[in-house]
């Protein structure tokens, strides 16, 4: 086994790659698992207009680019490789890729989260070309247009909402014949005259790749199989995100939704040394900007940890 790292991060989103680039200009030589698929959510994005600093925004991917380059430049070592397993029980902390191991004296959990998908082919083809998962961050490109929103949850809510203010109309789409969403949040939503709602239905296709762009929605009524196209300039897909904390249970506490349990205003874990940045620990407001601010948090108090360790 190589030498013990100062830290090791896990995940290559906006989180990930803030946080080694500070770690690495701590000259703490951090080692960046990126994953096979690196780069996060953002990866899925075509435009991103409201990242600071780009006034004619910038594609996601060419985003993650940079940040990537920028986590290289001060020596970041990277690694393409999605880490299998974790040891966090005992000193130093053991980090697995099959069976290759890496020990860290610190850890900066970085895996993010997954929105969860309808699972049709033509959804993944059209995703940032129509097809979205986060209304504050694509919402603007359907002003004066007519939204879908597929979901029956408070977040489906909260998009549909943020949405009325841009559309000109916007259909939620629900396969049972009553909302999952706290009661206000319905109420909110019952109250505006832009929504309307499509109940016992599920979206059974998305139209048109061959024009490159959403053109509508091929709909199934789920209790009498009746099929319906509608067509839709956007496709909202809000049935919740699934935090990638699978090889983390056991080890770290986690909330009962499966995101990673930190101690308020930190990013420390119930693990003194390790620490969550990013969409791994919030469902709150989940964007690039306070994923790459968390990251940070995380880098300096990993720092400071590794300070007040090797004093006493």
């Amino acid at each position: 086994m190589a030498a013990t790292r100062k830290v090791i991060v896990i995940g290559s989103g906006p989180a990930g790659y803030t946080a080694a680039i500070y770690a690495a200009r701590a000259n703490l030589a951090p080692l960046l698992f990126t994953g096979v698929q690196s780069g996060g959510q953002l990866m899925l994005t075509t435009l991103v207009e409201n990242y600071p600093g780009f006034v004619d925004g910038l594609m996601g991917p060419e985003l993650m680019e940079s940040f990537r380059k920028q986590a290289e430049r001060f020596g970041t070592e990277m690694i393409a490789d999605d880490v299998t397993a974790v040891d966090l029980g005992r000193r130093p902390f053991t980090v697995a890729v099959g069976a290759q191991a890496w020990q860290a004296e610190t850890i900066i959990v970085a895996t993010g989260a997954s929105a969860k998908l309808i699972g049709l082919e033509n959804e993944m083809k059209l995703m940032g070309r129509g097809v979205s998962t986060c209304a504050t961050c694509d919402g603007f490109f359907f002003k004066g247009g007519d939204i879908m929103v597929v979901g029956g949850g408070d977040s489906a809510m909260e998009e549909a909402l943020y949405l009325s203010r841009l559309g000109r109309s916007v259909a939620v789409v629900h396969r049972r014949d009553a909302l999952r969403a706290s009661k206000i949040m319905q109420e909110r939503a019952f109250a505006n005259p832009k929504i309307t709602f499509v109940w016992d239905t599920v979206v059974e296709d998305v139209l048109d790749p061959a024009q490159g762009r959403v053109t509508g929605v091929k709909l199934r009524n789920v209790k009498t199989g009746a099929l319906t196209e509608r067509p839709v300039d956007g496709l909202f897909v809000a049935i919740g995100h699934q935090p990638n904390t699978q090889i983390f249970r056991g080890q770290l506490e986690l909330l009962p939704n499966d995101y990673v349990k930190v101690r308020p205003g930190t990013t420390e874990t119930s693990v003194p040394g390790v620490f969550a940045a990013g969409d791994v620990q919030d469902f709150t407001y989940r964007q690039a900007v306070t994923a790459a601010g968390s990251g940070c948090m995380a880098a300096l108090e990993a720092e400071r940890y590794l300070e007040a360790t090797r004093s006493h």
